[in-house]
């Protein structure tokens, strides 16, 4: 058992792509944790998607021994957080299991949006900031203004900044030295004989050994054989195996107070082992749990259908091995005329639901159609029922409408000032937001504050913002509740017949203009076939924009040589009666692309 006093537990917040995952490399190699031969770059990042997109999807713990230049040797134990808005939860919990975190800031970027608020999360928990620049050694680097924004954001003295380089090792070792000093021992939280109060930060499965536990022992003892409860659930279980990651999970004799590690105890369904819950001992419980556990709750739902119908069940399996690791992930069978039995999915948010999408095609080699999301809206009918509406499918007529509400968030945008006009009318005029005020964010940038309905910041509002700032703006959103609005339902009707998988809800101010280019698209996405198809938009009774793909016509009159014009009259309009003939019994095939096609309608303004 290691003494409290020398144990050290930081996580480390920053953005995408600014270098957590490098500089745990470089630790893992200083703290000699890993073998030369068995090292790897970004080597926590243990899924090809992480290490193709440069993100890190799933918090990893990891234990290193470092003995400092006093002569001592500490046990830190270093939790490295994703960076993406769409796991705040995450981080914030994984945040509430240490006493210390790691600000990291890339020079050459400067703070941005995420790093600001995962920064706060660490000052809501108590934490010490250890501010560190990252990327030093690039020719791009701008290190001193970037020193000079951590000051400004969140006070952090500059003369104590840490300035590393995790690609070359420079200044790491200075960073551990840092940690060990600043950071505070876990052992004013608790005792190892006091009773047993232990927070899950995370959960993975194990197909032999079950639910994994990711823990933090902040009092008491565990071992195995301990028959231990979950709160949330109030269900217990007997502790099979217990561990550290060292940075691999190596089975130990116990955890105690102040360590962080892993309990293996038979669970067999993730939603058991919820994150932010507290375990305790079933024989001799705590009072009350650890705060600050919440129920995580998808805020964006998506039809997934397989590429092909006669996958159904293959894709039912893979969705519930998925769900295994993802307790985000939550998911419901429906069926669409056009596109057959499928899924309703709900996700934390869009890139969520791309990992999602991505790992059911790599890891089981599925092909899914995605439709275009939705956000949770809520709404009042007259007769004083309340319901929530995760499908467009699902909108209440008008006639028994009373009230609809729709989320909005708080959007900051970190952005150089020269850019703040072309955002703000962004936000304002094409997405329905509304600008608060604008805050300094160090030299030469600026942080812009508004309030946006959910929908239009989800559609297209990341790639259009950057397109718009080169690149330099970045942005981060909090959910801050339900508002009344005005929003209607749009219904597609293609040959006459409504598509439901093309359905969609949309605020009454915007519904004529997406109407328009939503049938322009389909029009361009639909094959042409024998017979005319015409393309409508159908809102509160009336169709609101109309489209018509024209008839793949047979030349008839191409063995009609001279004559009487009347002849070439007959042939046409024997020609005409058919084609009409066909239509009324002709089916339309809609190819895949089209039920993506409201994803895809302001492709061309962005690329341009």
């Amino acid at each position: 058992m290691f003494d409290p006093e020398f144990i050290r537990n930081v996580a480390i917040i920053a953005h995408v792509d600014h270098g957590k995952t490098t500089l745990m490399d470089r630790i893992l190699e200083l703290t000699h944790s890993i073998d030369k031969r068995n090292m790897r770059e970004q080597y926590l990042d243990s899924m090809d998607l992480e290490r193709e997109k440069g993100i890190t999807i799933k918090s990893h713990p990891v234990k290193v021994f470092y003995r400092a230049k006093n002569g001592k040797e500490y046990e830190m134990n270093i939790l490295d957080t994703p960076g993406h808005i769409d796991f705040t939860y995450e981080v914030s919990r994984s945040l509430a299991a240490c006493e210390g975190a790691i600000l990291l800031v890339d020079a050459t970027q400067g703070v941005q949006a995420q790093t600001v608020t995962n920064t706060y999360l660490a000052l809501e928990n108590n934490l010490e900031i250890i501010g560190v620049v990252n990327k030093i050694d690039l020719p791009s680097a701008n290190i001193e203004e970037t020193i000079l924004e951590i000051n400004d954001l969140v006070g952090i003295d500059p003369e104590t900044i840490v300035k590393v380089s995790a690609k070359t090792g420079e200044g790491v070792l200075e960073l551990l030295e840092t940690i060990i000093h600043k950071v505070p021992s876990p052992t004013f939280k608790g005792t190892s004989n006091e009773k047993l109060q232990a927070l899950i930060f995370d959960a993975k499965y194990d197909k032999y050994r079950g639910i994994i536990i990711y823990t933090r022992i902040f009092k008491g003892t565990v071992k195995k054989g301990d028959i231990i409860q979950l709160m949330a659930t109030g269900s217990t279980y007997e502790v099979t195996e217990i561990g550290i990651f060292h940075p691999e999970m190596i089975e130990t004799d116990n955890l105690s107070s102040g360590e962080i590690g892993y309990i293996v105890a038979g669970i067999k369904n993730i939603e058991e082992a919820r994150i932010g819950d507290t375990i305790t001992f079933a024989n001799d419980p705590i009072d009350k749990p650890l705060p600050g556990y919440k129920e995580v709750k998808p805020m964006v739902y998506a039809g997934l259908y397989p590429g092909l119908p006669e996958y159904y069940e293959e894709l039912k399996k893979a969705l519930e091995k998925l769900k295994l690791n993802d307790a985000a992930l939550v998911f419901t069978p429906e069926s669409s005329p056009a596109m057959g039995y499928g899924f309703r999915i709900g996700c934390l948010g869009l890139l969520h639901m791309e990992i999602v999408k991505e790992r059911l095609q790599r890891e089981f080699e599925i092909a899914v159609i995605l439709t275009a999301p939705i956000v949770i809206y809520k709404a009042r009918l007259k007769n004083g029922k309340e319901i929530e509406i995760t499908n467009p499918s699902e909108f209440p007529e008008q006639d028994y409408l009373e009230t609809v509400y729709e989320p909005y968030s708080k959007l900051d945008i970190i952005t150089p000032p020269e850019y703040m006009g072309d955002l703000i009318n962004l936000t304002q005029v094409e997405k329905r937001g509304t600008f608060s005020h604008v805050s300094n964010a160090g030299k030469n940038r600026v942080v812009l504050h508004f309030e946006i309905p959910l929908a239009d910041l989800i559609f297209d509002f990341f790639d259009k913002m950057k397109a718009l700032s080169k690149g330099y703006a970045s942005m981060d959103y909090e959910i801050i509740g339900y508002r009344e609005s005005k929003l209607v339902k749009i219904e597609i009707l293609i040959n006459h017949e409504k598509v439901d998988a093309l359905s969609y809800v949309v605020h009454e101010s915007q519904a004529y203009e997406i109407a328009r280019k939503l049938v322009d698209k389909l029009q361009e996405l639909i094959p042409k076939h024998q017979f005319e198809i015409p393309i409508q938009a159908y809102c509160k009774g009336k169709i609101i924009a109309r489209s018509t793909i024209k008839a793949l016509r047979k030349d008839v009159l191409q063995k009609c040589y001279g004559g009487d014009v009347t002849r070439k009259m007959k042939l046409l309009e024997k020609q005409k009666e058919g084609k009409k003939r066909m239509r009324e019994i002709g089916k339309v095939n809609i190819p895949q692309d089209a039920f993506l096609a409201l994803l895809k309608i302001n492709e061309d303004e962005t690329k341009k």
